[in-house]
């Protein structure tokens, strides 16, 4: 095994030198000049395998942003369109995987799920060919996420950036939206116990489809919401600010 960490490591590193190269310089204010290779691993049976090639400038806590090019994020489409399972497949339509949670939870995530609450409609910056940023966050189960990110992407030439932050101020929570949750869960709780005294699958899969429509259902209450809350306009700018910087601004 150590023998295997260390020849990934190696290859790792060698790829981060040659993805230094090819991207050249990073200047973008308030991230640092020198970035990681995002890929976690090149083990096919490791978490973090398959990521977009990239490098990540910033921390996994904090502000972050993920480097690459137009022409290696279109061939790393080329591979997930090429996917046989459907759970890893996305479209070879760069505008259109840009649209599709299952986008970040791949290029930019490892060991979580990334699932939108709502898109920010943000001023493309002067030089920017798109500017696409997302309200969003990073869960391993369903249910209400309040650790909400801003992601944003920028495509400039053939520079690709795509930067999350920590949702500045905090998505407060919403009542009327918990509430949403709440009745799910409970709904789904009582077909839980309903299959564990029946052995019935059909009963413990309504369960999940419960548990999944709550969730969905509780992010587009949010998403809904929130434009009208008063954190939103900072929010917003937060997300503009970021892809001001990646413009160079």
């Amino acid at each position: 095994v150590e023998t295997l960490d260390a020849a990934n490591d190696k290859a790792r590193a060698d790829l981060e030198q040659r993805l230094s190269t090819l991207l050249g310089p990073f200047t973008v204010k308030d991230f640092p000049a020198a970035g990681k290779i995002n890929i976690e691993s090149l083990s096919s049976s490791d978490v973090g395998f398959g990521m977009l090639d990239g490098l990540r400038h910033g921390t996994e806590d904090g502000p972050s942003i993920v480097a690459s090019t137009r022409g290696l994020v279109e061939r790393w489409l080329q591979s997930r369109a090429a996917e046989t399972d459907a759970d890893l497949k996305l479209p070879t339509s760069f505008d259109a995987a840009l649209k599709l949670d299952a986008f970040y939870t791949q290029a930019i995530g490892s060991d979580a799920a990334f699932t939108g609450t709502l898109d920010f409609k943000l001023k493309t910056p002067d030089g920017a060919d798109m500017a696409i940023a997302r309200l969003g966050g990073w869960a391993q189960d369903v249910g209400p996420n309040y650790d909400q990110e801003v992601v944003v992407t920028l495509v400039k030439g053939n520079s690709v950036m795509i930067a999350e932050a920590p949702a500045t101020p905090p998505v407060p929570k919403i009542a009327a939206c918990d509430a949403v949750w709440t009745a799910a869960d409970a709904a789904a709780q009582k077909l839980v116990k309903q299959a564990a005294g029946d052995s019935d699958e059909n009963t413990s899969d309504a369960a999940d489809a419960a548990w999944a429509k709550g969730d969905s259902d509780f992010r587009a209450c949010m998403g809904k919401s929130l434009p009208d809350n008063p954190v939103f306009p900072a929010l917003l700018a937060q997300a503009q600010a970021l892809a001001d910087h990646m413009a160079g601004k």
